[in-house]
């Protein structure tokens, strides 16, 4: 069961998200509903640890065995959703990802990977360019430029 749930306030959230870095790029994804980018990741499962979720969500959407780097962010969100203009109060645990022993391609720039009946659309995005792109959560445009070497709290309104 994945840890969510929908209240007359809004809906709560806990995610997890890949931080994949190739060629001062990163990569992200979009789906048939969002118009915006979003990074690799979903909720983590009850009784899940938020390292074994990034894992399961890199092999359900990507379809590799990916290697956890270190975790970056821990980002407190509060946000109302593009699409749905549903409120949303989100924990999300940002990963640092290896995907050097994969056979992710590197050199593609327009991946499009089925998950269940869902189009997932992936791109490599130029870190000097995140600022003009319709990109969420918002703080990745600047925090990317400085990853942090220990778990950094951040709280995002939107």
């Amino acid at each position: 069961m994945d840890i969510t749930f929908k209240t007359v306030e809004g809906r709560f959230n806990y995610r997890v998200c890949a931080v994949i870095i190739d060629n001062n790029r990163i990569l992200a994804m979009h789906d048939q509903r969002s118009p915006y980018y979003y990074l690799p990741g979903g909720r983590v499962k009850l009784h899940e640890t938020a390292e074994n979720a990034i894992l399961r969500e890199l092999k359900e959407e990507l379809k590799i065995e990916a290697r956890i780097i270190r975790p970056l962010w821990l980002n407190q969100s509060f946000f109302v959703e593009d699409v749905n203009n549903e409120k949303y109060h989100e924990l999300c645990i940002y990963f640092l990802i290896d995907i050097s022993k994969t056979n992710f391609p590197l050199n593609n720039d327009n991946i499009e990977i089925f998950e269940n009946d869902k189009k997932l659309v992936f791109n490599w995005l130029k870190l000097d360019e995140l600022e003009s792109q319709y990109l969420y959560p918002l703080f990745i445009k600047k925090e990317i430029f400085n990853l942090p070497e220990t778990l950094k709290l951040i709280v995002e309104y939107n």
